[in-house]
């Protein structure tokens, strides 16, 4: 028997519309800019802002060096990046009730990483 746990985010998290978006709000939350990431991920800046403001997708690889350059696992990333309406309506309740405890997990994920480099 399983029992699902609801963790709160804090009430200054942001929910992310998209796989952009969420990149953009990871590298924030990780103290890098646009500069440092596309460095690390050895791509163009200009590229880099593409993918943040939804007009260019990355491919697999890219994703997962992205990820790796937050130190956040591939999965919670593109799961994070998920919305409401990219679910089938049969599991939206199932979806908004995981949903906010992952975003929770990440949130701590980040502040661990963000701690941890200070």
């Amino acid at each position: 028997h399983y029992e699902l746990v609801s963790l709160t985010p804090p009430s200054n998290f942001l929910y992310v519309m998209n796989l952009g978006e969420t990149i953009k709000l990871l590298r924030k939350r990780n103290g890098l800019n646009q500069s440092q990431l596309a460095e690390l991920c050895e791509i163009t800046v200009t590229y880099l802002s593409l993918i943040e403001n939804g007009k260019k997708e990355p491919t697999l690889s890219l994703l997962k060096t992205i990820a790796n350059s937050l130190q956040v696992p591939l999965p919670i990333l593109l799961f994070s990046a998920l919305t409401e309406e990219d679910i089938p309506e049969s599991r939206k309740e199932f979806f908004n009730v995981i949903k906010p405890s992952i975003d929770s997990m990440l949130h701590n994920l980040i502040d661990d990483n963000v701690d941890s480099k200070s």
